[in-house]
């Protein structure tokens, strides 16, 4: 029976689920015999733990690995970085800083992505477990830094200050630190309070589950709902919002693709690629979306008094 803070049905159901290499080598450490299927062999096995469907590791048998994914990260790590270049341009733009902050996380954790799920590493090694526990703690801190933008766009505080900047990088750095202190402790069980596992089968782990199954959603949905009240309550503004709409589908079908659709590609290409890639693109263009967003409220010609009260 699953419980809340099992991963057991993502990591046997969702191809490339990064955080399935925590358990992996969780499981080849303290239940090896529970490792079966594709993942019985550590040098061919695909990310998950015993996955229905999954790209073999680069090299095995010919595999390219999760081939698209790797395409789809690239891209997505040239277009973020040229929006960080591009809001760096803009000077004079109100929460320049803290946008272009979570454009950087963002952009961080991309090649974390690419080499976590892209099936490079041998499955159980030192490498890969440490990489995807930072790959975790830097998504966790991303959508810090995503809920931070909407707060410093009520100008509780001033943005590009220290009054913002300091408790801004305190709880990206506190919420890096923690998932990936969390992350390293469920795949080398330094402790028993995050591991291992019981029953080992189950994945179990509630801290991980919150920080990056059940945080992310909840802190989008904090910020689409700030930025709704800002742009359609205090600026009384239509366009904007649309952005902000369009943003959230993109995001939302991202997951739709990920958890549902996954699979069903993997399996339709006989697990030489699977829909991982389609959700990295529609991310990728969920950010750029929310930086148009952005661009679009903090245009010269709106009345700042209004928005920017002193």
């Amino acid at each position: 029976m699953t419980r809340f803070g099992d991963f057991q049905p993502l990591c046997s159901h969702t191809p490339s689920y990064p955080w399935c290499n925590l358990f992996y080598r969780q499981l080849q450490h303290h239940s090896p015999l529970t490792l079966l299927g594709a993942s019985a062999n550590a040098s061919a096995a695909p990310v998950g733990v015993n996955p229905e469907c999954g790209t073999l590791r680069v090299g095995s048998g010919g595999s390219l690995g999760n081939i698209a994914n790797i395409v789809a990260c690239g891209l997505s790590i040239v277009f973020v970085a040229g929006l960080v270049w591009l809001c760096n341009r803009r000077k004079a733009a109100v929460g320049r800083v803290e946008l272009r902050l979570f454009l950087i996380a963002y952009l961080f954790t991309l090649p974390l992505q690419l080499v976590t799920t892209g099936a490079f590493l041998t499955q159980g090694t030192t490498a890969i477990t440490v990489l995807t526990a930072i790959h975790a703690g830097a998504v966790a801190a991303v959508f810090w830094t995503l809920l931070g933008n909407a707060i410093v766009a009520t100008q509780v505080v001033e943005d590009g200050t220290l009054s913002s900047l300091i408790p801004f990088s305190f709880l990206t750095l506190a919420f890096f630190a923690a998932t990936t202190y969390i992350s390293l402790d469920v795949g080398f069980t330094f402790t028993s309070a995050f591991g291992p596992s019981n029953p080992p089968a189950s994945l179990h782990s509630i801290p991980l589950f919150v920080l990056t199954s059940i945080w992310p959603p909840v802190a989008a949905l904090l910020y689409f709902a700030i930025m709704g009240y800002i742009v359609v309550i205090i600026l009384r503004e239509t366009r904007p919002m649309w952005f902000y709409i369009l943003s959230g589908i993109l995001f939302v079908l991202s997951q739709l693709d990920y958890f549902l659709l996954n699979k069903v590609i993997c399996n339709g290409s006989s697990a030489k690629v699977d829909g991982s890639f389609v959700a990295t693109l529609l991310e990728t263009a969920a950010v750029g979306v929310l930086y148009l967003a952005w661009k679009s409220i903090t245009e010269e010609s709106w009345d700042e008094d209004v928005y920017y009260p002193r």
